[in-house]
């Protein structure tokens, strides 16, 4: 059983850190778009129809403070650590990519 939740605790470990690294993407993406005053949104097609890019201006927007999320996943991090989920080793790698990142 252990083994079972260690696994999963991996797996959970590997999708946070994808979906960071996905919004963290998205947001660069967004910032360069909003740097020259346009928003990039793909426009939703037809099956049959090709798809098109459309560029609206973006209005502004008071970004997310990124510390909050880097704090909201160590504490994640912390937690499976306590649990024993995580080895020091593991913990040790993921939060200073979390710090690093």
């Amino acid at each position: 059983m252990p083994g079972l939740l260690r696994g999963i605790a991996r797996t959970a470990v590997v999708a946070g850190t994808a979906t960071a690294v996905s919004n963290r993407v998205s947001r660069r993406q967004a910032d360069r778009w909003s740097q020259q005053g346009e928003q990039y949104v793909p426009a939703r097609a037809m099956p049959t129809q090709q798809p098109q890019e459309v560029y609206v201006q973006a209005p502004p927007q008071a970004a997310a403070p990124p510390a909050d999320a880097r704090i909201e996943r160590l504490k994640e991090l912390a937690a499976l650590h306590d649990q024993g989920v995580l080895t020091d080793e593991e913990f040790t790698r993921e939060k200073t990519r979390v710090l690093n990142g």
